[in-house]
């Protein structure tokens, strides 16, 4: 069962075209729930289905998992920190996390920069996390490995290759960084985060925890039993963030240029008033864009602090997906032409998914 509206928050009715590509994409996407969000300069179209019933409230309204698509939350946190001057990306993560106490060289040399743009030098996940989280890998890997532990394994640490000369992705190191901050600022994590970003671009229906009974979207295996909702244990900076497609939406829209960011008379849904108009906000969206580094074959890959950027026949696109054990959210958007993509989908990722493509696919093809 489908639908394609176009919101009251749109600042134009949803184009045909728009709705067609939509609900065409969302037919190639295997899930009991499906979200595919457009939004062109603020007027929003939006397409749920999936094989599922649908319930009493609206895909779009459900809050989805982001996993790994969170850490775009986690670089603007950080860029409007240092923009505040509270913090600096070339800060020594070891001295503010616990400062005096006796580290290897190579982790006393890594920087703020180095956990967010993946070239700290750490692992993907710390080397004592597996045998943990193995036992209960399709159920609940991270609950088991909390707050405390992340930053020990942190202090101990020996990474393998200098801050700064290798890219490797990695969870454990943005979720080093949340844990950073927190020191840092005196603050904790999920309350810095909303301070900073959720209550500032208004995204009421985005959290690091899970909501009231019915409030979120439930996810599935591949054989289509549900799956607990996700706890992320000590990684939240890298992958706890839960919104609603509808507030994706909204994060979208602040990044991309002519969004009205502190203009009282943009139409781009949600963006507008007082709130906005903190410099600090405009230099962190703007910091999140730029392109800092490049990798890969001939370097080829390119990124900005949080965000994959990539080419495309409109202009450069920046991009995030994320999956957890039974959900999966793509967040896109293209600064030059005011396009954004949100979507989401309920069923664990597999190696013949074609989420990420087709949620891609409408970010770098259409016009």
């Amino acid at each position: 069962m489908t639908d394609t509206t176009a919101l009251p928050e749109s600042a134009a009715p949803a184009e045909p075209v728009t709705a067609r590509l939509l609900a065409e994409a969302a037919g190639r996407i295997d899930a009991p729930d499906v979200v595919l969000a457009v939004s062109r300069n603020g007027a929003r179209t939006v397409h749920t289905g999936g094989g599922a019933a649908p319930g009493p409230v609206p895909r779009e309204r459900l809050a989805h998992e982001l996993g790994s698509a969170s850490k775009p939350y986690a670089g603007l946190l950080l860029a409007r920190l240092v923009a505040q001057g509270r913090v600096r990306y070339e800060d020594r993560a070891a001295d503010l996390l616990a400062p005096g106490f006796p580290v290897h060289p190579t982790v006393r040399r890594i920087t703020l920069r180095h956990l967010l743009t993946h070239t700290s030098g750490l692992p993907g996940l710390p080397a004592d996390f597996y045998p943990q989280a193995v036992p209960r890998w399709s159920t609940d890997p991270y609950g088991g490995y909390p707050a405390d532990r992340v930053v020990r394994a942190f202090l101990r640490a020996r990474p393998r290759h200098r801050p700064g000369t290798r890219w490797h992705y990695s969870n454990f190191a943005v979720s080093v960084l949340g844990h950073t901050l927190a020191a840092a600022t005196g603050t904790p994590w999920e309350v810095l985060l909303h301070q900073q970003v959720l209550a500032p671009l208004r995204l009421d229906a985005t959290r690091v925890r899970p909501g009231p009974e019915g409030t979120e979207a439930v996810g599935h295996r591949r054989d289509g039993t549900p799956v607990p909702a996700l706890d992320t244990g000590g990684f939240t900076a890298a992958g706890a963030v839960r919104a609603t497609p509808l507030d994706m939406l909204t994060f979208l829209e602040a990044h991309t240029a002519g969004a009205g960011l502190g203009d009282p008379e943009s139409t781009g849904p949600g963006l507008a008033g007082p709130e906005l108009t903190d410099p600090t906000l405009a230099a962190a969206l703007a910091e999140v864009r730029r392109p800092v580094l490049r990798r890969g074959l001939r370097h080829t890959h390119t990124h900005t602090l949080t965000w994959f950027h990539h080419p495309s026949p409109y202009g450069p696109v920046l991009f995030h997906a994320g999956a957890t054990l039974g959900q999966q959210a793509f967040l896109g958007f293209r600064p030059d032409t005011g396009l954004a993509v949100a979507a989401t989908a309920t069923r664990r990722v597999h190696r013949a998914d074609t989420f990420v493509a087709t949620a891609y696919g409408l970010l770098t093809e259409t016009p």
